[in-house]
């Protein structure tokens, strides 16, 4: 399979991020009841303390989550998840203006009300527009980077559909239908996220995993993943989400490997540390592989 020609930068706010280098998308969770009680954040002090973290710690992107989509996850109305973000998107404004803003949320209105309102500059929607038939359009008028993540169902119903035939294949037929609407509306810069955890078996994560450089030759959008401390990691290992730092960045190096260009992670530190050791190791990746080509051919 030939390889296509991967987008290298993302407009956000009027700014260039290249992608050149994988970069790392920091997890701020607004929210109760999100399954890794670590990302939880309360008031303001503890918000401007995960900021702050998040810049120190090298990431390139914050993600703000008002509404946790972990399967069975309690409804939240829009009214709620809107004043859940007004307090974070505003010290985002107007105390870290370096540091871009991804809100996460699958409601054509409170995409509107981030972006206008407080300057976000990516809209990170689970349900790939399927929960919301305004969110495309939306999108396209604001004109900011979206994430188009492969989901079946909601949050509720997600793990009762995860019959395929082809877990890879149905993922690639998804984005190709769903980017076309969205280019025939005019917006150009999507991210691609698999969307590991949602309507999919442990073993089907997997096998979507391994094949992620079938989406990476296919499509020339940038592929997100999100793997940080899932059920995919604490299940097999029999720990906690709390305990899933190592098997994260054991994925992280797969990922990466088979050209993932975000990740979105709880702990920036051992993610960023992870794409340094991955650019210092990555000249070398195939370099055996073709020596050992060269020589079994010499002989």
């Amino acid at each position: 399979m030939s390889l296509t020609p991967a987008q290298t930068t993302l407009t956000l706010s009027g700014k260039l991020l290249t992608l050149e280098r994988p970069v790392v998308m920091g997890i701020v969770n607004v929210t109760p009841d999100s399954f890794f009680a670590g990302s939880r954040i309360a008031g303001e002090t503890a918000l401007r303390t995960r900021f702050d973290e998040l810049v120190s710690e090298g990431a390139a992107i914050a993600d703000l989550g008002a509404y946790s989509s972990r399967p069975g996850a309690d409804e939240v109305s829009v009214t709620e998840e809107m004043e859940r973000l007004r307090p974070a998107l505003r010290i985002l404004r107007d105390e870290y203006p370096d540091l871009p803003v991804s809100v996460d949320t699958f409601r054509s209105e409170v995409a509107r009300m981030s972006v206008e309102e407080y300057g976000a500059a990516i809209i990170n929607d689970i349900s790939g527009g399927a929960l919301d038939p305004e969110m495309y359009r939306t999108v396209a008028a604001l004109q900011v980077p979206y994430i188009l993540m492969h989901m079946k169902g909601d949050p509720q119903t997600m793990q009762s559909l995860t019959d395929y035939s082809d877990v890879t294949l149905d993922v690639i037929d998804y984005f190709t239908e769903r980017i076309g609407k969205l280019l025939e509306l005019g917006l150009h810069d999507i991210i691609l996220d698999p969307g590991f955890g949602f309507s999919k078996t442990t073993e089907q994560n997997y096998e979507l995993l391994m094949h992620l450089d079938d989406l990476t030759h296919t499509f020339t959008q940038p592929i997100l993943v999100g793997v940080s401390r899932k059920s995919m990691i604490y299940r097999p290992l029999g720990c906690t989400p709390a305990e899933a730092l190592g098997g994260t960045t054991f994925l992280h190096a797969l990922a990466l490997e088979r050209g993932a260009q975000i990740l979105r992670v709880h702990d920036v530190r051992a993610a960023a540390e992870a794409i340094t050791l991955y650019e210092q190791a990555r000249p070398y990746l195939h370099r055996e592989e073709h020596l050992h080509y060269s020589f079994t051919r010499s002989h």
